[in-house]
């Protein structure tokens, strides 16, 4: 049986790639490698997160989990300050 988080991986895989392709500045994109890199993790935290507390009730959304997020909010400001 193929496990659930292997599906999830493929589903991600099949939009990553393209969209860094199209999203890397050598190929017409307005992103470097650091910034697609960046925006990769921050929206994979981010999904990940709403998909936890959604799905597993146990789970609790802490004050740490939220200056968690405020430091990778400003990690994507100072990344993308030219």
């Amino acid at each position: 049986m193929i496990n659930r988080g292997c599906i999830d991986k493929i589903f991600e895989y099949f939009f990553q790639v393209p969209a860094n392709r199209l999203g890397y500045k050598e190929n017409g994109g307005p992103f470097s490698l650091i910034e697609l890199k960046v925006l990769q993790e921050v929206i994979t935290l981010i999904v990940f997160s709403i998909f936890t507390i959604v799905l597993f009730k146990t789970e609790s959304f802490r004050w740490n989990h939220i200056i968690g997020f405020t430091f990778l909010v400003l990690a994507v400001y100072f990344i993308f300050k030219k």
